[in-house]
């Protein structure tokens, strides 16, 4: 699975978790579920069974053999906390996350109601930041999880933004990432949803990350805010581990 990533904000990509289900606006066009089925049709045995929820143990150590640092998109396919994933196999992940403690591990779900569930049964590494996503009012709530999981760093995932988030809830909160849809059917984002999380962001001194204004043709719009690039990070936690 791609150990190289063309996401703006990470690295890498591990995907010991493929497939998910649907929740929100926000999975309407789902990226993922448009590429597993392309792989399915492509004949990929780790996408046999298109987009439903597949574990690959085999996977589980795949950061292990990265020897040089880097940031990692846990299950960019996929949903670490989706119900069908069990709890024992999401420790592996964590467990596998601990052992490189060389790298930072960047885990983004929309069931942070689950991860609060789990969190007394999991064992933290500082070197894993969870984020939640979050692209209207209607699913603000996540930020209200989120904000009680016991991750070195919280983070939001404001992509695709699809209506004003004001006022936005940072406490506690480390790093918020904003993006406009892309591909086909794109929903279009306004300019001042954007402007007013990057004026909150600056006033609550959290880092803000611009990744993209979408469209169908997503590069053709660019990264631009006020005429510069928004590509702030949270200073990493150090990679030592802690038990909940």
């Amino acid at each position: 699975m791609a150990a190289h990533s063309h996401i703006e904000w990470t690295d890498a990509t591990w995907n010991p978790v493929t497939g998910c289900t649907k929740v929100s606006q926000g999975c309407k066009h789902c990226y993922a579920e448009r590429m597993a089925r392309r792989l399915q049709a492509m004949g990929s045995p780790r996408y046999a069974n298109g987009f439903r929820v597949t574990l690959h143990d085999d996977l589980l150590n795949l950061p292990l053999r990265w020897r040089t640092p880097r940031r990692v998109f846990v299950n960019s396919m996929s949903d670490l906390f989706h119900p069908e994933v069990p709890p024992w196999f999401i420790q592996q992940v964590f467990t596998t996350i601990a052992e490189a403690s060389w790298h930072t591990f960047q885990v983004l779900t929309k069931r942070p109601e689950r991860v609060v569930a789990l969190a007394r049964d999991l064992t933290w590494p500082k070197n894993l930041w969870l984020g939640t996503s979050v692209e209207n009012r209607d699913v603000l709530s996540r930020i209200l999880w989120l904000q009680q999981v016991p991750a070195a760093v919280r983070f939001l995932s404001l992509e695709p933004l699809l209506g004003p988030i004001t006022p936005l809830p940072l406490a506690g909160i480390d790093w918020v990432i904003v993006g406009g849809e892309s591909g086909p059917g794109a929903r279009p984002m306004r300019p001042e949803w954007v402007i007013a999380i990057r004026d909150a962001c600056n006033e609550a001194k959290v880092p803000f990350f611009f990744k993209q204004w979408g469209g169908v043709q997503r590069t053709r719009a660019g990264r631009l805010v006020d005429g510069r690039t928004w590509d702030e990070f949270p200073v990493a936690a150090e990679p030592t581990v802690t038990s909940v």
